[in-house]
């Protein structure tokens, strides 16, 4: 389903960026220009670096789940893609 408004938004994008020959540096400029003119801060021209992966240490032993415990108390059947009951093999 197109939605009006965004297509009107990418319409514009396009065309500016057609002004510019697709050249983000000239883009950027041209966004930066109208920014001093406006008085008003459009792009932060300082570009946030992607955040490292958090490296996971080991914490110690898994706690088990109890011999009384059924499939069903250890996990919900939806994130097992089965229903509680069912062992492979069997449906």
């Amino acid at each position: 389903m197109n939605d009006p408004i965004v297509d009107e938004v990418r319409r514009v994008r396009d065309a500016h960026a057609a002004r510019f020959n697709y050249d983000l540096d000239a883009i950027f400029q041209d966004i930066k220009e109208k920014e001093k003119k406006s008085g008003l801060q459009f792009v932060h021209g300082i570009a946030r670096q992607p955040v490292p992966p958090q490296v996971l240490q080991p914490t110690g032993a898994a706690s088990s789940v109890s011999g009384s415990s059924t499939l069903s108390e250890a996990a919900p059947a939806d994130e097992l893609g089965r229903s509680a009951g069912e062992v492979d093999g069997d449906g």
